[in-house]
């Protein structure tokens, strides 16, 4: 690498601000909610838990992320790029007029495909308009962004839903969504459509939404007695995603290759990366409920204290990147999770309905700097142990198991505060308690197997690389 680059930042360009901009949208959709789920769960009395809000999204952009890199190859750019964009726009036109939860969780769906969409062609759009060290440059500027729309999300969250209502969460969407799509429609060339390649995997990322969505019902109804309907919900889970794996092993372009996963170190990798999303996105909406039922915080203040989480975490991504100069990335993944069990413990030790906001800061900061930490290794394991060919499945399994452990963690999780969690403070609190205990549980583990399966005393070696 040159001692000395000529410049420090890529060019200006509107397809950078586009992309920029459309999943900033994105990943702060998948935060910002969560700050007015208590409200949320107030307003709406459906079987159904509010947490669904946040799992309907996430899973559906997981399960859709590689159909729609597959139909952007298909179709082109321009033509799927408007389309997803319309469609998260619209989504979120129906989930701010939602009337009933069951509506909100159905746009919140259509929502989440808009948003593979969007997510799907950032890297594809950016390689177009530029290359070089121009390339590295702007898809290394779009990665800051990304980072710091998921640490703007609770503070602008916290800030709507105080002054406007939870539903100003989703109606903000709506101005960002129209420019975004009037700038795409002006700046991105039409390209002739393409009628060669991979067949897009339809049955694979159906079955996948079928059956998690089937098992985050199972779960995020557990807080109720069982019946007949959920063991056969169950039942249609399990039959589901055995099928999903069959289909899987056959098809030709599969959301996730399951033979990648026979390598150690890339079973280690994606592991982190589900774990990290459970922990990060379905432990901090357990948390913003404590703050907002047990500690009585506005949700402008719920807002600003999980700032620090993603706060630390964008500071240590850039330390766990240089850490890989001197440590193997096994090492550096495991020193992440370590940090961030060590902040839950701390926190399920330490929150309680009295417990002073400024007494959480340090445990908090240390659960954001350990994700930091892990998670800036976790592609460079992925992508070295891969054929150079496979990078782009690599990036799409990347994507969709992190959208996906968001969703089946926060049900996960959910299914824990259902059982011993309440509706006051101190119920709240022992609820969340147990959440945040899980959760240390699942990081100790995310220690061991990765020591396990990525060698923590060197670099995986390269696959089919000179």
């Amino acid at each position: 690498m040159p001692a000395v680059k000529s410049r420090r930042l890529p060019p200006f360009s509107g397809v950078l601000a586009l992309v920029m901009a459309s999943t900033a949208l994105v990943i702060i959709d998948i935060t910002i909610v969560t700050i007015g789920l208590p409200l949320i769960s107030a307003e709406f009395t459906a079987g159904t838990s509010a947490e669904s809000v946040v799992v309907t999204y996430t899973v559906a952009m997981g399960a859709l992320t590689q159909v729609a890199g597959s139909l952007s190859d298909r179709w082109g750019r321009r033509p799927t790029v408007l389309a997803g964009i319309a469609l998260f726009t619209l989504a979120s036109l129906a989930a701010a007029a939602a009337p009933t939860l069951l509506w909100l969780n159905a746009s919140r769906v259509i929502q989440g495909a808009g948003a593979a969409v969007i997510m799907v062609n950032a890297i594809p759009l950016l390689a177009d308009r530029y290359s070089g060290e121009d390339r590295n440059l702007a898809i290394g500027a779009w990665g800051t962004v990304a980072t710091a729309a998921g640490l703007l999300a609770p503070v602008l969250g916290g800030l709507l839903v105080e002054v406007f209502g939870w539903r100003a969460v989703f109606a903000i969407n709506l101005p960002l969504g129209i420019a975004a799509w009037i700038t795409a429609a002006r700046l991105l060339p039409s390209a002739p459509r393409r009628t060669t390649g991979a067949r897009t995997d339809w049955p694979g990322g159906l079955l996948l939404m079928l059956g998690l969505g089937a098992a985050t019902m199972v779960m995020l109804g557990l807080d109720r007695n069982w019946s007949n309907a959920d063991t056969l919900i169950l039942a249609v889970a399990g039959v589901a995603l055995t099928v999903f794996a069959v289909v899987e092993s056959r098809t030709a372009a599969p959301i996730l290759e399951l033979r990648m996963f026979a390598r150690r170190a890339f079973a280690g990798a994606m592991l982190a990366v589900f774990l990290s999303r459970v922990l990060t996105i379905g432990g901090t909406v357990y948390l913003v409920l404590h703050f907002a039922e047990s500690m009585r915080l506005s949700p402008a203040a719920v807002g600003l204290l999980m700032t620090p989480i993603f706060a630390a975490q964008m500071v240590t991504g850039m330390v766990g990147s240089r850490l890989l100069s001197r440590w193997a990335p096994g090492l550096v993944i495991g020193l992440g999770y370590a940090l961030k069990a060590a902040g839950l413990i701390v926190l399920a030790c330490t929150i309680a309905p009295g417990t002073p906001w400024w007494a959480l800061l340090a445990p908090l900061l240390a659960w954001g700097a350990g994700g930091g930490i892990a998670g800036a290794p976790v592609m460079a394991v992925a992508v070295n142990v891969t054929e150079p060919e496979r990078v782009g499945m690599v990036a799409g399994t990347v994507s969709t198991l992190a959208s996906i452990g968001a969703g089946v963690g926060t049900a996960a999780l959910g299914a824990v505060y259902a059982r011993t969690g309440g509706t006051d403070p101190q119920a709240v609190a022992d609820g969340v308690r147990a959440v945040l205990a899980v959760g240390a549980v699942l990081a100790v583990l995310a220690v061991v197997t990765t020591l396990v399966l990525i060698d923590p005393r060197r670099v995986p070696r390269p696959v089919g690389r000179s």
